[in-house]
């Protein structure tokens, strides 16, 4: 046994030995410091490079004034070695690899360095490879903060019934992976409430992609959609093209319009929604999806699905989480916070006068918070005033929808002392549908259009106030 154990001293020597002279004669340079990091030993060929005319000018000398900004001494002191590093000398750059000198009992006794070479060109297959994936994950970032939410639920606001009621059940929304379904006219601000969820969401660090089915040509919409391999069809890029599902690869896919988009196209969402996977245009490959979906519409669906224009199947699979965002005319006390907030927005110094905001709150508001964006910019900019009035409100808007006058007359000034504002809100819509019903002879659908609501909602709101529906 001592006998193997000498033999296996001797042979390890010999290995160490070896491989010292193989690394010193196959490199540009080879340099010893002790424990104090002086020099104690260096080749000739390394001696030459920093000036010396002899390696015995180097002896004694610290590391740091033969080699500038060596850390030799740093491998010493830290007992840590250097494996790969580049070091400037007078000659170029070197690639150099620093390793501890220990003793028998394991104690640093000094370091030894290596250059290994001095052509970086033998590393530029690594470093073109570092650099180009440096360049695309600085892209992926650049287009994936480009992707990331604006907006969040402080940006929807409103401190009406209605808006904290949608802000409730869209911030429950935000922590589950059902598919959302926002319902509303267009300019109720559908796509900020849906950045939001995705921004409160598990996925915020993801993608949030945007497709509106009703911007898109039918044609185009399923390329669009999942995406194309390459040379799928006469013009198709070579290199195929990434569809919006993969984009959102992980995040969160918002289908704006999901209304206008066409029966074949509804059933192969329904397929990634149920099973997570699609195959890009042209490719027989399956992927697999991971989105969460959250889909807007401002068409009444189950009305397009009795005309056999929406999937009754894909309704029931969006349909989980509902969130119905009210139109303007149904939150006409959030206008004064919404005026404010778009005028800061707009970066605008204008205010609004007590007359400008009553006539803001008479007006049906058919565009929504759209509408009313445009509208007060309109004004702003044609105004010399600070203090926006009632004739610069009314002439920005240019045609005025009022919402039921001859009520709003009849109530104004009318109030009840201790009535809460459930109550006096209750007591207004009961009075202002009664007029609007009378003013047009119990007609529902009249009264509707003249008080700017859908007729399903009227219904609703008649049935909820106990108010009689004549057939």
């Amino acid at each position: 046994m001592s006998t193997s154990l000498k033999d296996y001293q001797q042979v390890r020597g010999l290995a160490i030995q070896s491989l010292f002279e193989i690394i010193e004669q196959s490199s540009e340079g080879t340099v010893i410091v002790d424990r104090d990091a002086n020099i104690v030993w260096m080749n000739e060929r390394y001696a030459k490079r920093f000036g010396l005319k002899s390696a015995d000018e180097a002896i004694g000398q610290p590391c740091e004034q033969v080699i500038a900004n060596s850390l030799l001494r740093q491998v010493v002191r830290n007992d840590q070695p250097i494996l790969l590093d580049i070091q400037d000398t007078p000659k170029g750059p070197l690639v150099v690899m620093r390793l501890p000198i220990h003793n028998d009992a394991g104690a640093v006794i000094g370091a030894i360095g290596f250059a290994l070479f001095d052509e970086l060109r033998n590393l530029s297959p690594l470093i073109e490879r570092y650099l180009s994936m440096q360049q695309e994950l600085a892209s992926t970032r650049s287009l994936l903060r480009s992707r990331q939410s604006k907006y969040t639920f402080a940006h929807f606001i409103g401190t009406s019934a209605t808006s904290l009621e949608v802000k409730r059940r869209a911030r429950r929304s935000a922590s589950a992976e059902s598919p959302v379904l926002l319902l509303g006219e267009t300019g109720t601000g559908k796509e900020l409430l849906a950045q939001a969820i995705h921004g409160a969401s598990t996925r915020a660090h993801k993608a949030f992609v945007s497709i509106n089915s009703a911007a898109i040509p039918h044609d185009l919409l399923e390329a669009e959609f999942f995406g194309t391999a390459p040379g799928a069809f006469t013009g198709a890029d070579r290199k195929g093209r990434p569809g919006k599902l993969q984009i959102a690869q992980g995040g969160t896919l918002f289908l704006d319009e999901i209304g206008d988009m066409p029966l074949p196209l509804q059933s192969k969402l329904l397929r990634v929604l149920q099973e997570k996977e699609y195959e890009p245009v042209g490719s027989n490959e399956m992927r697999h999806s991971d989105v969460r979906v959250i889909a807007a519409t401002s068409m009444d669906l189950e009305a397009a699905i009795k005309r056999g224009e929406f999937r009754a199947d894909l309704y029931y699979r969006l349909n989980v989480l509902p969130i119905q965002v009210p139109p303007l005319r149904e939150r006409l006390e959030d206008i004064p916070a919404l005026s404010e907030a778009i005028l800061e927005d707009l970066r605008s110094h204008h205010e609004l006068d007590r007359e400008a905001l009553a006539l803001l709150a008479r007006h049906a508001w058919p565009g929504n918070i759209r509408e009313l964006r445009n509208v007060l910019e309109r004004a702003a900019l044609l105004s010399d005033d600070r203090v926006l009035g009632a004739a610069e409100i009314r002439a920005a808007i240019g045609t005025f929808s009022p919402v039921a006058r001859e009520a709003m007359e009849t109530l104004e000034g009318e109030t009840f002392e201790g009535e809460t504002f459930a109550a006096a809100r209750e007591r207004f819509d009961r009075q202002l549908i009664t007029a609007a019903l009378k003013a047009c002879g119990g007609n529902v659908v009249a009264a509707a259009q003249r008080l700017g609501l859908g007729r399903s909602t009227l219904y609703k709101k008649m049935v909820a106030l106990g108010l009689a529906i004549s057939q």
